[in-house]
């Protein structure tokens, strides 16, 4: 064996390398890389600022009709509470000056007494203050009592369009044949008020 024998054994083999692309073909769930626009297409930022304008429009409009939506409970809620709080103003007017009728009798003027207690009330009330007048009528003639009502004040306990509830402090002067000075008696006194054919009349009154 001679030296060129051996040379030709022990000399390595080399490779020639293709390149990559020839040898490793590419792979077909590969994302294509096109940030470079087309020849006259939008560019990825682009199509990405159109989706997002598509996706603001709709969230837009939504918004908007939930403001609306809200805006007009509110409106609602605000006509519903002013609607209360006039009711509550009428009614405690009402029964400021009813209290004033019921507790202010003369028992030289009965009938008239009477009738306005009667055409302030309603209900409950006025069932019970029919039924007691007789007796409430010859007790006052025999004593020959008269009796002034004052408010000295009055407050909502609870309130709906169309029944308040009021509590009065009441002051009533009373005279008869049995006291020869007038006696101031204190009453707290609690009334219900209901609107009926658009007034305010007495359905209850009670000493709490």
């Amino acid at each position: 064996m001679n030296d060129t024998d051996i040379e030709t054994k022990t000399a390595p083999e080399t490779e020639t390398l293709e390149p990559a692309a020839a040898k490793s073909p590419a792979s077909p769930h590969a994302a294509p890389v096109d940030d470079e626009p087309k020849a006259g297409g939008p560019t990825r930022l682009q199509r990405l600022t159109g989706i997002a304008r598509r996706i603001a429009v709709p969230a837009t409009a939504v918004a908007a009709v939930v403001a609306l939506l809200a805006a007009g409970f509110l409106g609602w809620k605000l006509d519903e509470k002013s609607d209360t709080d006039a009711a509550a103003e009428a009614g405690l007017a009402a029964a400021r000056a009813y209290a004033v009728t019921l507790t202010s009798v003369d028992s030289n003027h009965l009938d008239r007494d009477f009738a306005a207690v009667l055409d302030g009330s309603t209900g409950e009330f006025k069932d019970m203050y029919t039924r007691s007048s007789g007796q409430l009528r010859q007790l006052l003639l025999e004593n020959k009592a008269t009796g002034t009502g004052t408010v000295l004040d009055a407050a909502v306990k609870s309130k709906s369009e169309t029944k308040v509830e009021v509590l009065l402090f009441i002051d009533q002067t009373v005279t008869n044949i049995a006291a020869a000075d007038p006696r101031v008696d204190h009453s707290r006194v609690q009334m219900t008020m209901e609107l009926v054919d658009g007034r305010w009349l007495a359905s209850r009154v009670y000493l709490p």
